[in-house]
């Protein structure tokens, strides 16, 4: 059965794909990328790949959807089916590199934990869902990655190509998916990604937001079940 290569979003471990890691884990390979120890997409694919199995099944969230295409753009080959969830394959628009910079400095005066209950973590969830266990969660992933991870993967973001020639280039078995009220990456990137790979199937989860591994873990559990058996 074709090993199973998992990214997590920004700011986030392998905690994010918890509900997969135990839906899948008991019939497949699961390989858990790190993208924590570099500051550039190309570095961050480099090194996916390098540890990743010689042909794989790669899924990713958000910033891990972004380093998921960059995967595919070095090597293609060994992509054998794709899922991309609440992510976006354009570059950074100016008015959010300035936002970023800006998210940037406070990380390196120290304030990490207040721009993440300020600033983050309120854009995460579906406006169903804004307190509780996940939102916990989501500080203590981010807390234990720190302000080092924090600057890296922002420079990482904000220098991301355009990867719609990417996709248009890619006919393999694949999963588009979005929480349906995901407010930090509008369903219409999704969309978009659909009209850039027509042989995709495209899922939007209801009552989601940004994080539908968490949010509603069953019905990504079947939507990746699905996208797994075709």
């Amino acid at each position: 059965m074709t090993p199973l290569v998992l990214i997590p979003g920004h700011m986030c471990d392998a905690r994010l794909w918890g509900p997969q890691l135990a839906a899948f884990s008991g019939t497949r390979s699961i390989h858990l990328a790190e993208i924590a120890s570099a500051d550039s997409m190309e570095a961050l694919g480099t090194a996916v790949l390098a540890q990743a199995p010689p042909h794989f099944a790669l899924a990713g969230l958000s910033m891990g959807g972004i380093v998921a295409m960059e995967v595919v753009r070095q090597a293609p080959g060994r992509v054998e089916r794709i899922a991309l969830l609440d992510t976006n394959p354009l570059p950074e628009a100016d008015h959010v590199k300035a936002a970023r910079r800006a998210s940037m400095a406070r990380a390196e005066a120290g304030e990490l934990g207040s721009l993440l209950q300020e600033a983050m973590l309120p854009l995460y969830l579906s406006e169903s869902g804004l307190t509780g266990p996940i939102l916990d969660l989501c500080h203590d992933m981010a807390m234990a990655l720190g302000p080092d991870v924090f600057l890296r993967q922002s420079r990482a973001l904000m220098a991301r190509p355009d990867q719609q020639d990417t996709l248009r280039g890619l006919n393999r078995p694949a999963l588009i998916l979005s929480g349906a009220q995901d407010r930090l990456v509008p369903p219409k990137r999704a969309h978009l990604m659909a009209e850039l790979m027509p042989h995709a199937r495209l899922e939007l989860i209801a009552d989601a937001g940004h994080l539908p591994t968490l949010e509603q873990p069953e019905a990504t559990n079947a939507a990746l079940r699905r996208w797994l058996e075709d």
